[in-house]
């Protein structure tokens, strides 16, 4: 398995091993992550290696936020990157108690822009789909990161979405 990690994280994939396959042909993202795991699954599938599972955990999914709204966060981010993510990790965890910390590094600007901005393609996923990459999500309904009514109304059309009572983005 390939695993690529959320915004503002490092080696959390622990949190994750009830959700994930760790086959060697499984390609699993949390959040931010869920994005890189899109990209690398789909640059799998043009070179012709084998993908079978392409797992998204809590996918940052913002495509119906408005671009003020987006830019905002960026400022507040640029502002004072600390307060940002002692926010940002509260909502993350949210309603969780754990101690996340050893899971936690410094992000950059740039990642947060590419977070912000990255645009899901439904064509992709379904290019995957096709292709048969076995493609699913897991969703927590009381995620304070997106909103995952929006993001489950978009990925069930791709594969098989759980949108998961009584947990937030942490799937917990």
């Amino acid at each position: 398995m390939k695993f690529f990690s959320g915004f503002g994280f490092a080696n959390e994939w622990i949190l994750f091993k009830e959700y994930l396959d760790r086959g060697e042909y499984t390609v699993a993202g949390f959040s931010y992550g869920a994005q890189k795991a899109l990209g690398h699954a789909l640059e799998l599938h043009q070179k012709g290696e084998r993908i079978q599972k392409l797992q998204l955990l809590s996918p940052a999914y913002f495509d119906h936020l408005p671009r003020p709204i987006k830019q905002k966060e960026i400022v507040n981010f640029a502002k004072n990157p600390k307060a940002y993510m002692r926010f940002f990790y509260k909502k993350v965890l949210y309603p969780a108690t754990l101690d996340i910390e050893l899971f936690t590094k410094e992000p950059t600007l740039a990642e947060l822009k590419e977070l912000l901005f990255f645009e899901w393609r439904g064509e992709e996923l379904q290019k995957l789909q096709e292709a048969g990459v076995q493609i699913e999500i897991y969703l927590g309904e009381m995620d304070k990161i997106v909103d995952a009514a929006k993001a489950h109304q978009f990925f069930k059309e791709y594969g098989v979405s759980h949108l998961i009572k009584g947990v937030g983005h942490l799937l917990r």
